[in-house]
């Protein structure tokens, strides 16, 4: 049964190689100050960063520059971007680039009026802000994480070994968002394979949720047939102007909410991966291909009938003359198969993590109970040894 639901999406989207034009009609909406966050420079050497600065200036905008956002942004790097906007008394954030740049801006946004520490308030007690919040908008460089219109931001404590993700009610997100696909195609081989995967992953963590046989599950069998098909158009040609169309499309639609609806959602994938990052400070799908193996095996025989699906209906495995464990099984030998092709990490190894940090990320995991199977810790220790 589709259960009861509530749905909301207030982002507005502009997509297309001509969208950056649209920055023009949204920026009147807003006060003289933006502040403007960006990462390691790229976005100079492309020349984006001018024909932004360029709009801007155009639209009598006074810049505050915030750049040096990291792939995994500190809680450091977020106090640095509270003080920016105080000090600056700043209207409007715009983020420029991929998920991390996205998701530091809405983590911005909800902290500038707060008067607590907002590591504590937001990423400790999970608390929803109280206070005005700075209205954010986004121009993709990157696809994967959906940051683009979702409400979800993560932040990493390196001093706590810590990296955790809140996401915020329907206030934070952002204004409007500017989807141009040229913007990735100059993106190196390894982000563009680990924001695929994460898109994928996304969508695995909203299927593999309850037994409802519902729309939204039949949603996101075609977001991830579309991911797999496109990615291996990527693959062979990273400049396949329509296959990155659609791999930027889907990433949207994975983690816009959508498909989340009627299900009650796994996401253990993403904890166990999230606290990996901590110790590795590794690129964030990196962190989820290496977790998801060992932890769809472990939690098959709590959700067969829903991977046995899987199998079939996103792999095309046929079921003939199997049990439905081989069935379930073979379907995600296809989809490591898919992923050895990617060339995502497999394991934990791969990205620097070490059996003494075993207990540490388990420690840090937060354990969450809407997928097939609520795990122990000891549980997670095992899963965490099994993705070495």
């Amino acid at each position: 049964m589709l259960g009861n639901f509530s749905y909301k999406n207030a982002t507005k989207l502009y997509f297309g190689d001509d969208s950056l034009r649209y920055l023009n009609e949204e920026l009147p909406k807003y006060g003289k100050t933006v502040q403007l966050i960006y990462g390691g420079g790229s976005i100079k050497r492309t020349g984006l960063y001018d024909e932004i600065v360029t709009i801007l200036k155009d639209n009598g905008k006074t810049v505050v520059e915030d750049g040096g956002v990291m792939p995994n942004p500190t809680v450091e790097k977020l106090y640095e971007g509270v003080r920016l906007a105080r000090e600056n008394d700043v209207d409007l954030l715009l983020a420029v680039g991929g998920g991390s740049c996205c998701d530091y801006a809405k983590a911005v946004s909800v902290s500038v009026h707060c008067d607590e520490d907002p590591w504590d308030k937001y990423y400790l007690r999970f608390e929803e802000p109280a206070c005005e919040i700075v209205p954010v908008g986004c121009v993709l460089t990157m696809v994967g994480t959906g940051s683009e219109m979702n409400a979800g931001a993560v932040i990493t404590n390196h001093a706590q070994k810590l990296k955790i993700g809140h996401v915020f009610g329907d206030e934070v997100m952002p204004k409007f968002s500017i989807l141009n696909p040229m913007y990735t195609l100059t993106l190196p081989k390894r982000q563009m394979v680990s924001g695929i995967y994460d898109i994928f992953n996304h969508i695995c963590e909203q299927y593999f949720s309850g037994e409802d046989d519902n729309t939204s599950d039949y949603i996101a069998e075609a977001l991830m047939k579309s991911v797999i098909h496109s990615s291996l158009i990527a693959l062979e040609n990273p400049n396949d102007y329509e296959a990155r169309s659609n791999i930027m499309w889907t990433a949207t639609w994975a983690l816009n909410t959508l498909i989340s609806r009627g299900k009650s959602t796994d996401w253990m994938v993403h904890m166990l991966g999230q606290s990996a990052g901590a110790y590795t400070d590794a690129t964030h799908g990196m962190t989820l291909s290496a977790v998801s193996l060992p932890y769809y095996r472990f939690i098959l025989p709590y959700g067969l009938a829903k991977f046995k699906r899987f199998a079939t209906e996103v792999w095309g495995v046929c079921p003939e003359g199997k049990t439905d464990e081989q069935v379930a099984e073979e379907g995600l030998a296809a989809m490591e198969a898919w992923m050895r092709k990617l060339g995502v990490a497999l394991n934990l190894s791969e990205l620097g993590a070490t059996e003494d940090m075993i207990e540490g990320i388990a420690d840090g995991t937060i354990i969450l109970d809407g997928g097939y199977k609520v795990l122990t810790r000891d549980e997670v220790v095992e899963i965490l040894r099994q993705s070495l």
